[in-house]
């Protein structure tokens, strides 16, 4: 159930961007709201008035960077054994270690109530940069500027949200109550509208291209990952909670806005679109069973 009102959203999408409800404009406006205003706020809200307990949370965050770090480990071992060509290794990176935030925190929110936000919050404003980065060096040898390309990661919206978030939290320091409900106001638009821009920027035309690496790419996502995930969380004995949320967290598909660092970095962007579409369809059929298998 609690998948529902996920499904039900990015389906809405899909149909108002299908049927020509909203325009083209529209999205367009909306995407960059969220971006650059509403989800930048959300991740500060979530950051900025949560207890930090940091000596708690330090083995979840080890076992998120561990299974990123091994997920990226193989596929540079592929890369270099099956002579990947940046363009493409790109896309695979981005489908392995990348993540919906929306689609996350909407569904941890749901699954583990406040508890479990709190520690995906802290999870996401470690993994947003590493993620970005990592996938910025799996583009390394594409034809762009590497200067100009950090100076955007280091100009995120998303980064800055997180880091702004983390330093007021460390102050110490509380909001005037117009100001605090201003900014709950703000933060509670951004998930349905990022919901709904998911299901708009479907693009199932892309999944003619190459159905076996557009598989490839999402079966090892949505399933070989939070396995890997999980197996990390046993090693470290994680308790049980804290490993079903980490296994979430790796459960999840791409992020859409993979397929804009795509086209920047002069990648293969019908690929990441396909692997985007494919992933967010897949998640329907794949988070359930780890659900009845995890007992989640």
């Amino acid at each position: 159930m609690a998948l529902v009102p996920l499904i039900s959203l990015i389906a809405l999408g899909y149909a108002f961007k299908h049927f020509h409800f909203l325009s083209e404009e529209f999205w367009r406006g909306a995407e960059r709201l969220n971006y650059f205003i509403l989800f930048p706020i959300l991740l500060f809200k979530n950051l900025a008035f949560v207890s930090l307990e940091l000596t708690n949370l330090v083995w979840v965050i080890g076992a998120m960077l561990m299974t990123i770090l091994l997920v990226s480990c193989a596929l540079w071992l592929a890369k270099f054994y099956f002579h990947i060509k940046p363009a493409q290794f790109g896309v695979y990176v981005q489908s392995h270690i990348r993540f919906n935030t929306y689609m996350g925190l909407a569904l941890v929110s749901s699954l583990f109530g406040a508890y479990g936000l709190k520690i995906f919050a802290m999870m996401i404003a470690i993994a947003i940069p590493t993620v970005n980065i990592i996938s910025l060096l799996a583009f390394a040898q594409q034809n762009h500027s590497i200067q100009n390309t950090l100076l955007a990661i280091v100009k995120n919206p998303l980064i800055i949200g997180c880091i702004v978030g983390l330093l007021f939290n460390l102050t110490g320091l509380d909001l005037a109550t117009g100001l605090h409900d201003l900014i709950s106001l703000l933060a509670s638009v951004s998930l349905p509208l990022g919901l709904l821009a998911v299901g708009a920027a479907l693009q199932f035309q892309a999944l003619k291209l190459d159905i076996w690496r557009l598989s490839l790419n999402s079966l090892g996502r949505l399933l070989v990952v939070p396995l890997l995930a999980y197996g990390v969380t046993q090693v470290l004995a994680l308790p049980t909670l804290e490993s079903l949320i980490v296994l979430t967290f790796f459960a999840l598909p791409t992020a859409s806005a993979a397929y804009i660092l795509t086209r920047y970095l002069k990648g293969n962007h019908q690929l990441m679109a396909g692997v985007i579409s494919l992933q967010t369809v897949l998640f329907v059929l794949s988070f359930p069973l780890l659900m009845y298998f995890f007992k989640i």
